[in-house]
């Protein structure tokens, strides 16, 4: 696959100033991998740093491309790779995961690459990410796709690894009730995932009209508007007054911690994924301590991508659904307008960079 000398890439110099520049196309290195970018997601956190300029202490000071969840086709090897990973071959469409781990520290070496305090992951300052024509990861990090998977699916099994990763913590048991407090991408993913691992009722909260209206026909058996109505009330109600055996915030609003932590049974779960403006979370502590409650935070994922793609290969879950609008890389930041006032029913905005015939 040939590839030129430069190409373009979208760079954030501050709160909404992202300007598309010209750069040269990086070289992969020992055992890494030249990717051709075919699609990327406009995830939240992308969002976080384009409207707010940092998320907690991880802030843009120096200009960044942003992006982590793709797709891509690999354009060239690096020395090493052929032998150690033959299974990526020039030309093929991979699904890529943003994180490269130390690979060496306490948290890796249990298990844990999702931890590691010395990690590098796609679009957090000051690692670049991917929102441009060419990038280079490691081999380790790329998936081969199936024959018949969409640049779309590719990019999307990030944030259903996400999801995936939230249910695992959760350690849900069959026939077991559940709320996700908040429907956007990652909220119905969970959602959907926990539907696959059994559980009995899903309910949802979202103030948003086309949320709520997606979340019943995708996943939810009910979906509660906290701008119009007692969503603490409506869970309890639902559930006969026991409250759901887990709950996943997935909103990142100031008040949904604590909501998520009033709509438990005691001695349930709460699963908190979603990351609030204002880097604090709230619940009250006499409500937690006396349910003895479970809490538990989501620090991205680990070890989901070949469950992933086994899911959505075999159709138990169809995430295509979610990649409601498409645009061009020399329309991102319209896109990230789009995004930030949640318009026209946006769930996720899919930036396609390139194809494999450029």
């Amino acid at each position: 696959m040939k590839h030129p000398e430069t190409m373009k890439t979208s760079r954030l110099y501050g709160i909404g100033d992202l300007r598309l520049e010209k750069a040269p196309v990086p070289e992969p290195g020992f055992g890494e991998v030249l990717l051709k970018i075919a699609t990327v997601g406009t995830c939240g956190s992308d969002v976080h740093y384009y409207a707010e300029g940092a998320i907690g202490d991880a802030v843009v000071e120096d200009p960044i491309t942003m992006g982590h969840e793709f797709s891509a086709w690999i354009a060239a090897l690096g020395e090493g790779v052929a032998e150690e990973a033959p299974d990526l071959e020039v030309g093929a469409l991979v699904a890529v995961e943003p994180a490269i781990p130390c690979g060496v520290c306490e948290s890796c070496q249990h298990g844990h690459p999702n931890l590691c305090p010395h990690v590098q992951f796609c679009g957090t300052p000051p690692i670049d990410g991917v929102f441009s024509e060419y990038a280079v990861m490691p081999a380790d990090n790329c998936f081969p796709l199936p024959e018949g998977f969409t640049p779309d699916e590719g990019a999307l099994l990030e944030p259903l690894g996400v999801a995936i990763h939230a249910v695992d913590l959760a350690h849900m048991k069959p026939g077991q009730t559940v709320a996700v407090l908040g429907a956007g991408p990652i909220g119905l993913l969970t959602a959907a995932v926990a539907r696959i691992a059994g559980a009995g009722e899903v309910l949802m909260t979202e103030p948003l009209d086309s949320r709520r209206e997606f979340a019943l026909e995708y996943c939810a058996d009910a979906v509660f508007n906290p701008e119009s109505e007692d969503v603490i009330g409506a869970i309890m109600e639902a559930t006969g007054g026991r409250g759901v055996d887990v709950a996943f915030e997935a909103a990142g609003a100031a008040e949904t911690p604590e909501h998520a932590a009033r709509v438990v049974r005691p001695g349930g779960k709460v699963i908190v994924i979603g990351i609030p403006s204002d880097d604090k979370m709230l619940m009250s502590a006499s409500n937690v301590r006396r349910k003895g409650l479970t809490i538990k935070l989501v620090r991205r994922m680990k070890h989901t991508y070949p469950r992933a793609i086994a899911m959505v290969y075999s159709r138990m879950i169809d995430i295509s659904p979610l990649a409601t609008h498409h645009f061009p890389l020399d329309r991102i930041k319209e896109a990230f307008e789009l995004v930030e006032n949640y318009g026209d029913g946006v769930l996720r905005v899919m930036i396609e960079v390139g194809t494999e015939a450029d």
